[in-house]
């Protein structure tokens, strides 16, 4: 496994990172038990770098993570979470503030059974009221959290990497990473456009989602997926000629994920050993000369085709709109 600086963090982070997010409940069922051996099996296999959040599964994810964790030495791995994103339904999902800041973060060191996390993220900071909230309010409360020893570094997430840039330039807090999900994939590389301006600031960048939400899988994406209806088309066609192929679209997905040059980590979400043994051996050992030819094929004649690669504000919209909604 390699490692790579995350930015000013000082932390050496592996490059493939483990996704909690499929321990939740947005991608289906899954086996708690196989879950946590396959969770301690990928901190055996050099994984050292694990990322959640309450939002995956109300709080299932981080109980999960913490049962695996239990009893591992605390200097073996890395832990990341999240504050801000929490319930279902539109009116309790998110919350920025102070009070609910500070409630969030004790209850997630409960869950994980930590002392401290490595990284507290705020989630998705594209949804707060205004971007100022998080600037005065969110960020310096997560900065006493550090200064009291509950969380080591800061980071940001969202889906507009315009947002996450723009909240780096206005704050004086230290940020030491972001998290950017589906933005540098085989239907949308946006990321690459902001790399030089988080290399400038020492930011580390946290990939992740490099299966689309598992829109670019053999699989059909969930029923949620904010894409539009010719993305998910062309992506389906993609999966079934890899199939007819003999291959599988994720695990070509993941290796050019995993490419993206000024990246310290590719977090992939696992929800079983199957899914770790397929996410190390494309870490570690790439992919054959015959994958390359056809991802070189689906590139030319699928993803190539894709007019609009991504759904930014979709997402906004619906949540501002069903707000609206509720308060009539």
């Amino acid at each position: 496994m390699k490692y790579l600086p995350l930015g000013k963090t000082g932390l050496m982070v592996s490059k493939l990172s483990f996704g909690g997010g499929p321990l939740g409940c947005h991608f289906g069922t899954y086996d708690e038990d196989e879950a946590i051996e396959t969770i301690r099996q990928a901190i055996r296999q050099g994984i050292n770098y694990i990322d959640t959040g309450y939002w995956y599964g109300q709080g299932h994810s981080e109980i999960t993570i913490g049962k695996a964790l239990k009893g591992i030495p605390r200097k073996a791995y890395y832990i990341a979470t999240k504050i801000g994103r929490y319930e279902l339904d539109y009116q309790n999902m998110f919350d920025f503030s102070i009070e609910k800041t500070r409630e969030s973060l004790k209850n997630s060191l409960e869950r994980l059974q930590v002392d401290y996390v490595d990284v507290i993220q705020v989630h998705d900071i594209e949804f707060a009221p205004s971007l100022d909230m998080i600037i005065t309010q969110t960020l310096p409360e997560l900065s006493r959290q550090v200064a009291s020893g509950k969380a080591r570094h800061i980071g940001v997430t969202g889906y507009p990497i315009s947002v996450l840039k723009e909240c780096i330039s206005k704050s004086n807090i230290s940020i030491g990473c972001i998290l950017t999900y589906t933005r540098y994939t085989l239907i949308d590389q946006t990321l690459l456009e902001y790399i030089p301006f988080f290399k400038e600031h020492n930011i580390g960048i946290i990939n992740a989602a490099a299966v689309s939400m598992r829109l670019l899988t053999n699989q059909s994406p969930p029923e949620w997926h904010p894409a539009d209806d010719q993305i998910k088309k062309t992506c389906r066609e993609a999966a079934e000629y890899c199939k007819k192929s003999g291959s599988d679209l994720a695990r070509l997905a993941i290796w050019f994920s995993m490419q993206c040059d000024g990246v310290a980590t590719n977090l992939i979400g696992i929800q079983n050993m199957e899914q770790l043994k397929a996410n190390i051996d494309i870490a570690n050992n790439g992919i054959s000369d015959k994958e390359l030819q056809l991802l070189d094929n689906l590139q030319k004649n699928f993803f190539s085709k894709i007019k609009g690669s991504h759904w930014e504000g979709k997402e906004i919209k619906a949540y501002w709109a069903a707000l609206d909604k509720l308060k009539k």
